[in-house]
């Protein structure tokens, strides 16, 4: 069976409410060892999809001309 990609969002949301069920601490060991399994992939799959976007991102840049370019996006560290 074919698991379904989720969108940032779907997996955002899921990602919170186990999250939650963690932190309630009323799970079983086995049913926490599971939702904990899919929360890593889940936050993994997150991590990847916001690692695209942010490749995917430009930013406007006026060159020595005073012309607009764009740049690939690279974030301040």
């Amino acid at each position: 069976m074919t698991e379904k990609k989720l969108t940032f969002e779907e997996a955002a949301a899921r990602l919170e409410k186990i999250v939650a069920q963690l932190e309630a601490g009323e799970q079983p060991l086995e049913q926490s060892l599971a939702l904990y399994e899919e929360g890593a992939k889940l936050m993994k799959q997150c991590t990847a999809l916001l690692d695209e976007a942010e490749q995917r991102v430009m930013k406007l840049h006026l060159d020595q001309t005073g012309a607009l370019e764009e740049v690939p996006f690279a974030p301040k560290e």
